[in-house]
C-alpha cells in the first residue's frame, strides 16, 4: 500500500502523524511511505530522517494526496485540502466531526472513507484519543496559571498560594484522562482542586487516586455554589464522537471573579461553556463576562515532539494492520476499527455524528 504523510497546514499545528521509525517498519514490510517535505520539522524530525527510513519525499502537498491509497494525519482536513480527497482512499486522523457539519459534508462528498482516532472504543476506553487529552489536561493548568498573572488581566492569584497564604482554587468538569491529568497537575502546585463527575465509580476511583483533591457529584447547582471562588475553571467534558454538552452558560459565568480563567479542553467537539469558540497558539485568549478564555483547538500542538510521540505510540498499529490487510480484514482482524470509520460510501456511519447534524446513518463494512 502507498502510504501518504502531508505535513499539518492548521495554523500553528507541527506534529507529525508518522516517525521516522514508523516509516522505517512500514517500509520494511514492503509499503511505500510518501512524505511531504518539512512534514516533521516541527516535531524536530528531518527530512533526512525519513529518507534513512527508506521514505519518499514528495515536494507539494497535493501530491502526496495524489499517489497515496491510506493518508495518515494528525488533524481535520481544511478546506483546501477537501478536493484532494478522492473515492476509494483511506482518511485516519483526528475529525471531530460533530462539532462542523460542513467538515462532515465535505468528507461525504469526497468518496473517501475516514477513520476517525478519537472514535476507536477499546473496553470503553478512546486509546487513541487518551495520550492527547493526557497532554491537554496537564497543559491546562500550565497554561491556566500563566494566565492568572496580573499583566495578563488576570486576577493575580499563583495557583500554589504560599506559606501563610491559600492557594488558589481549581474546578475540573469531568474525571475522564483529561480531568485526571488536569487536577494531577493543580495537585503537584499546591492549589485546592475539586473535580465534577457523574460517574459514582470514577468519583470512587478519582478519591483514591488523587488523595487531597475533592471530588463532587456534577450538577449545575454544585457548579454554581463553587464558581464564586474559582481561580480556574477547566471543561474536560468527553461524549465519545458527539458534541460536548454546554454546562456552561453565560449566566453562570457572571457568578465568577473578574480575572478567572476558563481552559476549554472540550473546544475540539465544540466546547462546553457558550461562551467559548476556538482559538489559536498565535492568539489564544479572550475575555468574555470578566473571565478569560483559552480555547486553542490545538492544545498538544505546543509541545509537537513529545506529543508527536505519544500519538504515534498508539497509532501505529492500527496504521500497520490497515496498511497491511486493507480496511475490510483490518476490521475482521481489529473489529474496534469499525467504530473509527465516521464516514464511508459518501454517508455517515457514527452514531454521534448523524444525529450531531441531523444526517442519515449507515452502518460500515455491512456491520
Amino acid at each position: 500500500m502507498i502510504i501518504g504523510v502531508p505535513k499539518e497546514i492548521k495554523q500553528q499545528e507541527y506534529r507529525v502523524a508518522l516517525l521516522p521509525g514508523g516509516a522505517y517498519q512500514l517500509t520494511k514490510r514492503g509499503h511505500q511511505v510518501l512524505v511531504e517535505r518539512g512534514a516533521g520539522v516541527g516535531a524536530g524530525y528531518a527530512d533526512a530522517d525519513y529518507e534513512r527510513a527508506g521514505a519518499r519525499l514528495v515536494d507539494s502537498h497535493a501530491g502526496v494526496f495524489a499517489e497515496a491509497d491510506l493518508i495518515i494525519k494528525v488533524k481535520e482536513p481544511l478546506p483546501s485540502e477537501y478536493p484532494l480527497l478522492r473515492p476509494g482512499q483511506i482518511l485516519f486522523t483526528y475529525l471531530h466531526l460533530a462539532a462542523s457539519k460542513p467538515l462532515t459534508e465535505a468528507l461525504m462528498k469526497s468518496g473517501a472513507t475516514c477513520i476517525a482516532y478519537e472514535t476507536i472504543e477499546v473496553n470503553r476506553r478512546l486509546p487513541l484519543l487518551e495520550p492527547m487529552s493526557e497532554i491537554a489536561g496537564r497543559m491546562s493548568v500550565l497554561v491556566g496559571g500563566y494566565f492568572l498573572a496580573k499583566h495578563f488581566g488576570g486576577s493575580g492569584v499563583l495557583l500554589g498560594g504560599v506559606p501563610g497564604v491559600l492557594p488558589g482554587k481549581v474546578v475540573v468538569l469531568g474525571g475522564g484522562s483529561s480531568g485526571i491529568n488536569a487536577a494531577r497537575m493543580a495537585q503537584g502546585l499546591g492549589a485546592d482542586v475539586t473535580i465534577l463527575e457523574v460517574d459514582l465509580e470514577r468519583m470512587r476511583f478519582l478519591d483514591i487516586t488523587l488523595h487531597t483533591a475533592h471530588t463532587l457529584y456534577s450538577s449545575e447547582a454544585h457548579l454554581i455554589e463553587l464558581l464564586p471562588d474559582v481561580d480556574l475553571l477547566i471543561g474536560a467534558v468527553l461524549v465519545p464522537g458527539a458534541k460536548a454538552p454546554k454546562l456552561i452558560s453565560r449566566e453562570m459565568l457572571r457568578h465568577m471573579r473578574p480575572g478567572s480563567v476558563l481552559v476549554d479542553i472540550a473546544i475540539d467537539q465544540g466546547g462546553c461553556a457558550e461562551t467559548s469558540h476556538p482559538t489559536t497558539h498565535h492568539d489564544p485568549v479572550y475575555v468574555e463576562e470578566g473571565v478569560t478564555h483559552y480555547c486553542v483547538a490545538n492544545m498538544p500542538g505546543a509541545y509537537a515532539r513529545t506529543a508527536t510521540q505519544a500519538l504515534t505510540n498508539v497509532t501505529y498499529r492500527y496504521l500497520e494492520t490497515l496498511a497491511d490487510l486493507g480496511l475490510a480484514e483490518a476490521c475482521q482482524r481489529q473489529p474496534t476499527l469499525i467504530g473509527g470509520i465516521n464516514v464511508m460510501a459518501g454517508q455517515v456511519t457514527h452514531k454521534a455524528v448523524a444525529e450531531a447534524h441531523g444526517l442519515p446513518l449507515i452502518k460500515p463494512l455491512g456491520a
